[in-house]
């Protein structure tokens, strides 16, 4: 018998938001095209939320002694996360196709019950056209919610918006 247990939070396991070095998923050597990943988390009235848990996992390039595949930034005082990654490839989908370049993100905190899913896409990719996940999204104001945008040659910027208007697309796991 199988008996559903609660989600949990990041719980007592928060003060590692404070460990910047989780951030850098580039610290122990990693080779490739190093980007930052920037934005700013508001909820419904547009407000920052200064206490949010930012974590990121990507599927490429693949994980290795180099290479975690996973960071956790903590947001600051005006809602902004900031990561350094490698940027990815595509990656398998189901079947023939293959998946745009993208981050899967989760974000939780205070009033959260559990985590949020997204991705963070990158404008201008080719595969974003074929992508499974960004096709079921018929909206195009819907799918933009999940572009990051260039900010110079090596920032991307994807900003959440955890309610109301623009609000971000998340994903149901």
């Amino acid at each position: 018998m199988r008996i559903a247990t609660a989600a949990q939070t990041i719980g007592p396991f928060w003060h590692l938001i404070d460990d910047t070095g989780l951030a850098d998923l580039t610290r122990f050597g990693a080779m490739g095209e190093v980007i930052t990943l920037i934005g700013t988390i508001t909820d419904g009235n547009g407000d920052p939320v200064t206490d949010a848990c930012v974590e990121i996992w990507q599927a490429s390039p693949p994980v290795s002694d180099r290479f975690p595949g996973y960071g956790r930034s903590g947001t600051d005082a005006s809602g902004t996360f900031r990561l350094t990654t490698l940027k990815p490839g595509p990656v398998p989908g189901h079947g023939n196709t293959q998946q745009a370049p993208h981050i899967a993100i989760n974000i939780l905190a205070r009033g959260i019950i559990t985590r949020l899913y997204t991705r963070a896409y990158f404008e201008g990719e080719a595969l974003n056209t074929t992508d499974p996940l960004l096709g079921m999204i018929a909206e195009p104001s819907r799918r933009a919610t999940l572009l990051a945008r260039p900010e110079g040659s090596t920032v991307w910027r994807l900003d959440i918006r955890l309610q109301g208007d623009s609000e971000t697309v998340f994903i149901d796991i």
